[in-house]
């Protein structure tokens, strides 16, 4: 709530002000050359003068969603709607804040509010279908990117947004019309011919080879560079080039991991203190406890190692929905080990929190299972009895599970190490697999991942 004695602002005059204003001006610069430590001093000491100041505080915002601290970044957000309820640029940045923390119905929450004023405002628009695409509404989130696309066509990466949303659906030739269009209009876009290449089917030609080869010999961002290896790589593959195959799935490993802050020690020590504390005494002890719901059928492994055919395969069964690969588990996991502003997408198996967890009361328990079937219920679309959550590294997480929903079902999906290893070595993931990008890193990942299970 705003006190008596501080006054609603309107925004428009404050961020008119802000726009001439030095010291934002030169926080503003720092933002946009990266230099995030710069800028969040200079907007820290100007908080600390003028704590009302609605530009600074969407500042300093920002500068904590580039640091990952999406939940800080939160709460700086809603202190500037406190103090300017039409600050739709802070607004819109909550929903952004949301969205990433896998939170859509509030997203959608604040999208309404945004759209309510401006029904046609694309970027509203393209936010919002990105977040019905995480809730599985892909028939809205496709109507939607194509009325902006049909107003708004030079936009690379929306059609590369759109390409992913119409794969997702099984209309691969729209897709691929799709990724074709947003390389029209930028052809360096290294994650587009990424895409192109994880559909399987699409057989670069000549010419397309040439194409990325131009573009990696000019001056590209970073995530650019090491998608266009990963695409090469796929496109000698093809051509029986394995030599060069290998090279370009190397250098675009190397990249990427050069980026990424994976402790494989963590992931370790992570499987010894569970082998450890989740004991068959433990787990005894705690017998009828947790959430009794059975809804959920947990598919766990290791990524490429046939999850996705085991959900279709239990997916045609009448009592069964399939969803997606969902956060939940992970995030659960990742409050209780008190990792409230880290990165979610690099940081899946949230170590640490066991002691806690096994600290909780009956009841307590209890609420954990109860909570994630809440969490979940926005991806259920149907009445079906049972559903399916496929997220891989919830393998590191089968303790927990079976604590706080015992009657949940828990599929181990299981492939030979070298086939795991290098299908995954091949695949860039947009997010949550840190430990691909390393032969030895995914070769102490498969081994932690096997000691857990067989102590399960």
């Amino acid at each position: 709530m705003t006190s008596l004695h501080t006054p609603l602002l309107d925004a428009d005059s404050e961020l008119a002000a802000a726009t001439r204003d030095p010291v934002l001006i030169e926080a503003a610069a720092a933002l946009g050359d990266g230099r995030l430590a710069v800028a969040e001093h200079a907007l820290r000491t100007r908080l600390k003068a003028r704590p009302t100041d609605i530009a600074a505080i969407r500042m300093l915002a920002e500068v904590a969603g580039r640091l990952g601290r999406y939940p800080d970044a939160e709460k700086l957000l809603r202190r500037a709607l406190v103090l300017a309820p039409g600050f739709a640029a802070a607004r819109a940045n909550l929903a952004t804040v949301l969205h990433r923390q896998n939170r859509p119905a509030e997203a959608l929450t604040e999208l309404a509010t945004l759209l309510k004023r401006e029904p046609d405002h694309p970027g509203y628009l393209a936010l919002k279908a990105a977040v019905l695409g995480r809730t599985g509404d892909y028939a809205e989130a496709n109507a939607i990117y194509a009325a902006v696309l049909a107003r708004h066509p030079d936009q690379p990466k929306l059609w590369m947004s759109y390409g992913h949303s119409l794969k997702t659906v099984g209309r691969q030739a729209d897709s691929i019309a799709a990724y074709r269009r947003a390389l029209a209009d930028v052809p360096a876009l290294g994650e587009v011919w990424w895409s192109l290449a994880n559909l399987k089917t699409v057989r670069f030609s000549g010419d397309d080879i040439a194409a990325m080869q131009g573009a990696l010999g000019g001056t590209i961002a970073p995530d650019d560079r090491y998608h266009l290896h990963f695409a090469l790589g796929k496109a000698f593959e093809d051509a029986a080039d394995y030599a060069a195959s290998f090279a370009h799935y190397a250098e675009g490993n190397r990249l990427r991991r050069a980026e990424l802050r994976y402790d494989a020690a963590e992931t370790t020590r992570h499987v010894e203190r569970s082998v450890a504390l989740l004991t068959a005494e433990a787990f005894a002890a705690r017998a009828r406890q947790g959430c009794p719901a059975p809804d959920p059928i947990f598919v766990v492994g290791l990524p490429r190692s046939g999850s996705t055919l085991i959900e279709q395969i239990l997916a045609s069964h009448s009592l069964v929905e399939g969803t997606m690969e969902l956060p939940d588990i992970t995030a659960i996991a990742r409050d209780l080990s008190g990792r409230r502003t880290g990165r979610g997408d690099d940081d899946d198996e949230a170590p640490g929190y066991l002691e806690t967890l096994l600290a909780k009361s009956p009841a307590e328990l209890a609420a954990l299972g109860q909570s994630y079937l809440e969490r979940t219920r926005i991806q259920r679309k149907t009445d079906k009895p049972f559903f399916i959550d496929k997220m891989p590294n919830n393998w590191a997480h089968t303790g927990l599970i079976h604590l706080i929903l015992p009657n949940a079902k828990i599929v181990d999906a299981r492939r030979h190490p070298l086939a795991t290893g290098f299908s995954g070595f091949k695949q860039h993931f947009a997010r949550g697999q840190s430990f691909t990008y390393d032969l030895g890193e995914i070769g102490a990942y498969y081994r932690d991942y096997v000691t857990l299970m067989a102590h399960f």
